[in-house]
């Protein structure tokens, strides 16, 4: 046996066996996730594991200073953890922390000291640390906050009444309270996504494709700023292990869970994708790609934008939809946000008006928040497109100082980057927009928006043959998401090629999606009357005025700013030949 000073800290869950008689296999899995988290800050601390116990754990450190420093960070990790989890699965540690002789026996750890940091976890607060007068007057002068003084305690088994000192994460954490509200901050993305490995359905030869495609996904959807993405090591680890998704989810904290297969017939491959909420069981997507082998890279580059284009809107539906938003008037920003995101996929004149009151109220909760500022830009112009608003000089500078508000706040955020190209190109500053969109487009290469909006900027500088390239991988992977139109890009490009079939077939794409859009009505009666075909022509300009009584040709035309300035006239002619006065 061997004596010597030791700090001790000892650890367990707040309300465990009340957790564990609710959802045994959930509450095990999720302590067990904790657990390996907090790991690595014992060993930044220097600190020793004695033993691990059912709901807890008791570690030994040479340093009082890193005992507490170490109570400090995991309670503050533990406060970041549970931030991102609905209430009811909230675990919430006590730590109690005490400095004293210990005696060693066989790697295990005895004597008072022990117990008087057992005895001090009793009495923390759940969420924070319980720490001994002597333990804190020789730590506290070396600490970056303040505990309180909680007074003098009676612990159980200990003959001497004890000075206890306590903190709490949420109380004063000195910097780390201050980041919180950024719109950088992780604080915000509230879902989290596991991508689970795909199975191969083939030869074992074959497993190496599986777990490409996988990679390939977690790699572009970690792109994204709306929520966060497990690494490989994260959801890897549960390849064969037989546990349902509700486990795996509770293990590593997942809001949602990517599941997949892949089976290769010679030159053949079919790759299959869900999208999964676990708690629930509910499957929010699925689908299918079926394609020919070919160069392997551009196989998978072409699945994975596929699977990201259909599964990232899917993902920012399910957020939106989530039914206990808070309504009171001390919501958070993210809250509103989300609240105005749900409006948005409802795209109806009402919807639009109380999606634009939301995002509004975000920014004026925090004007840090960047994807407010894109969100509202974008629907802004959007108002126009659908013809729920008149475009305007102070509309456009407000859409435009969002935008680049958006790209200011979140500069990693590709999304931010398309819609300020989007709005330079319909500006006329061609270059500006241009620029912007090559820049969404290298910050990230899976997103099918923002190549669809540099397909945008070649049209508008008359670069018709790459805008329809732009825009028909872009309809055909990014259909599914309110924020972009592409046939009714595609079908100006078509007609400005005097491919007036092609044009029509695009302009009657996007009316049977949104019935009432502006360009693609205006667009439909130019190609009309060039087709010849001038009683639908007159019908489709009837057609605009009952929608539109506001809207004449030189109105129109006035908002028009590409480069080419045969394209304009090439334009004007087809709605005068249509009848548009």
């Amino acid at each position: 046996m061997d004596r010597r000073l030791a700090a001790i800290v000892c650890a367990d869950v707040a309300g465990y066996s009340r957790m564990m008689g609710i959802d045994e296999a959930g509450t095990h899995a999720a302590f067990k996730a904790h657990r390996a988290a907090i790991h690595p800050l014992i060993l930044n601390h220097a600190g020793r594991i004695v033993k691990h116990t059912g709901d807890g754990f008791l570690l030994e450190f040479a340093s009082v200073v890193d005992a507490v420093q170490f109570g400090l960070d995991m309670q503050s990790l533990m406060a970041d953890r549970n931030a991102d989890l609905p209430a009811e699965r909230n675990m919430r540690f006590r730590v109690g922390i005490h400095i004293g002789e210990v005696i060693i026996d066989e790697e295990e750890v005895f004597g008072e000291g022990v117990n008087i940091a057992v005895r001090l976890e009793a009495v923390a607060p759940p969420g924070g640390v319980a720490v001994s007068a002597r333990a804190h007057d020789e730590a506290s002068k070396h600490l970056s906050v303040s505990l309180t003084d909680s007074g003098v305690v009676r612990l159980k088994t200990i003959e001497e009444p004890m000075q206890v000192w306590t903190w709490t994460a949420g109380g004063e954490t000195g910097k780390q309270d201050g980041s919180r509200g950024s719109s950088g901050s992780l604080n915000y993305r509230t879902a989290i996504v596991g991508v689970l490995p795909f199975v191969n359905l083939a030869d074992a030869a074959d497993e190496y494709l599986a777990d490409g495609l996988a990679d390939d996904l977690i790699h572009a959807l970690s792109l994204q700023s709306f929520f966060r993405v497990l690494s490989r090591t994260s959801t890897f680890a549960f390849r064969d292990r037989g546990l349902s998704p509700r486990l795996i989810a509770r293990e590593i904290d997942a809001t949602y869970l990517i599941q997949g297969t892949v089976r290769r017939s010679d030159a053949k491959i079919r790759v299959t994708a869900k999208l999964i909420a676990p708690e629930t069981g509910e499957q929010l997507w699925t689908g299918r790609y079926d394609r020919d082998m070919g160069d392997l890279f551009t196989l998978q580059d072409e699945i994975t934008t596929s699977l990201c284009a259909a599964l990232m809107p899917e993902i920012y539906r399910a957020e939106a939809s989530v039914p206990t938003r808070s309504q009171t008037t001390d919501a958070t920003a993210w809250d509103r946000f989300l609240r105005g995101l749900s409006h948005y996929y409802r795209p109806t004149k009402t919807d639009y008006e109380r999606s634009i009151a939301l995002f509004r109220e975000a920014i004026a909760l925090d004007p840090t928040l960047g994807i407010a500022h894109a969100y509202l830009a974008t629907i802004l112009m959007q108002g126009i497109s659908f013809g729920w608003i008149k475009g305007s000089r102070e509309l456009w500078n407000e859409a435009l100082a969002l935008a680049l508000s958006g790209v200011r706040l979140d500069p990693r955020s590709s999304f931010s980057y398309a819609i300020l190209a989007f709005i330079h190109a319909m500006e006329g500053a061609h270059d500006e927009g241009l620029k912007a969109a090559r820049k969404a487009t290298e910050l990230n290469a899976y997103d099918s928006g923002a190549r669809g909006v540099l397909g945008l900027c070649h049209m508008v500088i008359g670069e018709h043959q790459k805008a329809i390239e732009l825009f028909s991988v872009a309809a055909q992977r990014g259909n599914s998401d309110p924020r972009y139109q592409w046939p009714a890009l595609n079908a100006y490009s078509h007609y400005l090629l005097d491919r007036y079939e092609a044009a029509l077939s695009w302009a009657r794409e996007e009316l049977f999606l949104y019935p009432n859009h502006l360009q693609a009505l205006t667009i439909r009666a130019a190609t009309l009357a060039q087709l010849g075909e001038t009683d639908q022509a007159r019908q489709a300009i009837g057609v605009l005025g009952e929608r539109y009584p506001w809207l004449t040709l030189d109105r129109h035309m006035k908002n028009i700013r590409w480069k080419n300035q045969r394209d304009i006239a090439h334009y004007r002619d087809g709605l005068m030949k249509a009848g548009l006065k």
